[in-house]
């Protein structure tokens, strides 16, 4: 094909990028890479079509040992999703029958009490030591935080805010979040200080802008799926949603699921690594908030 039918291809698949001109030019060249790739794809596909037959016979022929194998790994998932739940509930009868309710530090105090003994969804003393550092040196008045789990983390963020400041906190799980949302009750704040959004990361960083007001965020604290780490960084970039300044947490750095994102951090000039310690780093996003420089930084991402 040549390169006019090419780019005759291209402006008909993405008028958009293709009739923009100036940066979008540098937009379209990554769009070209991912039809390079759903053709390379596709040609995958014809070769492996063959295969379908050899496939199907062997899958037919052990189908006993195919259909154990995939109940084992429901069993095993169904299994961990309810040791998670029993985990969460009864760290949570536990600080509501032992800490003293309105009072953040008892509950805290429980949470830890609880921890010495019994294994919990808390990142502990040690870690909310860190956690605690960065939020003062942030003195939010927007924060974020991503995984709400029991609510220990929420509860040592909220208590350090400023009287105006505000957290939204985010759990995918509904009865997690429903945990989480009580503990944070029990400890003595109000609706008006928190919104708890229920819903994958992915959704809920979109609908902070539109449908909750918010601008910018001061405090982003990660402690959810870090494979998720990256993509949610970016949302929270294209957003526009980080201050100059803001201070990013990040849990679980240690895991390998992490290695994208802290490449990412690391190939940046708009981030640097303030603290890190416990498998946590405190990151400060540096680049001026402006639609100009999101776009430079997009298309220079594009380009290499």
């Amino acid at each position: 094909m040549s390169s006019t039918n090419s780019d005759r291809s291209f402006s008909w698949i993405c008028p958009v990028f293709y009739r923009s001109g100036g940066c979008a030019q540098t937009e379209l060249r990554l769009n070209r890479r991912t039809w390079d790739q759903l053709q390379r794809a596709m040609w995958m596909s014809v070769v492996a079509l063959p295969m379908l037959p050899v496939i199907a016979t062997l899958v037919f022929h052990y189908r006993e040992r195919v259909g154990a194998l995939c109940q084992r790994v429901f069993h095993r998932r169904k299994r961990s999703s309810f040791a998670q739940r029993s985990l969460e509930r009864r760290t949570h009868s536990f600080v509501l029958m032992n800490s003293t309710h309105g009072q953040p530090e008892s509950v805290l105090q429980t949470f830890e009490c609880y921890s010495q003994t019994q294994p919990t969804c808390s990142i502990g003393q040690e870690k909310g030591e860190f956690l605690d550092s960065a939020v003062s040196r942030a003195a939010p008045l927007q924060a974020l935080e991503l995984g709400t789990h029991c609510g220990y983390s929420a509860i040592r963020i909220l208590r350090l805010l400023p009287a105006s400041g505000k957290l939204y906190t985010v759990e995918q799980d509904p009865d997690t979040a429903d945990v989480g949302e009580e503990m944070i009750l029990v400890a003595g704040f109000k609706h008006s200080q928190f919104q708890l959004l229920v819903s994958p990361s992915c959704t809920a960083i979109p609908q902070l802008q539109p449908q909750f007001g918010v601008q910018s965020l001061d405090l982003v604290f990660m402690d959810h799926d870090v494979a998720e780490y990256l993509p949610d960084l970016r949302a929270l970039e294209e957003g526009g949603l980080l201050t100059k300044g803001c201070i990013i947490v990040v849990n679980n750095t240690h895991l390998p699921g992490a290695k994208e994102f802290l490449r990412y951090i690391h190939n940046s000039s708009h981030y640097s690594v303030c603290f890190q310690a416990l498998g946590m780093q405190e990151i400060r996003y540096q680049a001026t908030n402006t639609t100009e420089e999101l776009t430079v930084t997009l298309s220079n991402q594009m380009v290499t």
